[in-house]
């Protein structure tokens, strides 16, 4: 089973930048999206064979998550059941035969940390409802988590520090998550590979000079780690300042 997410920074963009093309080459079982940036009715998307799932924000042009799968799911739900947290379209579950599938768009800290404290609070709710999850099923949780979480995740941690993404706030919280039990699934198998990452700043030719910060991840819970077969970052695909990030798993 392959499962892919993309933060596209606006599906809207991404349809003229070759996104159907880089749909269909990846050829995933789930294919998660962040920050679609769009509202109902304002994108249509023919992909015969995937049921759609989509979280809009309140905002217009704002954040929101897709979840596009060939199998129907047993249930699915919008948010994590708290209204200040879920008016943002950030979070998508699908309840799976053996496992739940949860993508995720992170909020970002901002600039001048000006929502680091609401960060904090999405943490730790956020958290709490994948471990609430996890009582029940496997947990397989993806997406943009706006943290580089090690000086190995990004090119140029001693200038990033206590930037957004890489505040010891943030970095934490990350640590938090894997002392729970979750998996970072492409540190388990490549937990020494530099220089790859998925995202690159717009601006200073970033992505031209890999001057990157590895932001966008899989995690799992720790009983599928004898099916987890393997993670990739796509860092050749093109379309957003993210590339996709790719779990596969032994069906």
């Amino acid at each position: 089973m392959k499962l892919i997410s993309w933060n596209v920074n606006g599906i809207r963009a991404c349809l003229t930048k070759g996104f159907e093309e880089s749909f269909r080459g990846l050829d995933a079982d789930i294919f998660c999206l962040q920050e679609t940036k769009c509202q109902e009715n304002q994108v249509k998307l023919d992909l015969p064979g995937y049921y759609q799932y989509w979280n809009y924000a309140n905002r217009k042009g704002y954040s929101g998550t897709a979840v596009f799968t060939r199998e129907e799911p047993v249930s699915v739900s919008y948010g994590i059941g708290i209204s200040e947290h879920d008016k943002e379209g950030r979070v998508i579950t699908l309840e799976m035969k053996d496992f739940y599938l949860v993508t995720v768009y992170t909020p970002n800290s901002q600039s001048e940390l000006k929502r680091l404290a609401y960060r904090m609070e999405w943490e730790r709710d956020f958290l709490s409802y994948l471990l609430k999850l996890q009582e029940k099923k496997p947990v397989i949780c993806c997406g943009d988590f706006n943290v580089a979480h090690q000086e190995i995740d990004l090119k140029n941690p001693k200038t990033n520090r206590n930037n957004a993404g890489f505040t010891d706030e943030e970095r934490a919280c990350f640590t938090e998550v894997l002392n729970s039990g979750f998996i970072d699934t492409f540190r388990y198998f490549y937990p020494d590979e530099t220089g790859i990452y998925s995202w690159w700043s717009y601006r200073f030719k970033a992505r031209e000079k890999n001057a990157g910060w590895r932001i966008d991840y899989f995690i799992t819970s720790p009983s599928l780690k004898e099916r987890l077969k393997d993670a990739k970052i796509h860092t050749e695909i093109m379309g957003s300042d993210h590339c996709p990030v790719e779990l596969e798993l032994i069906d």
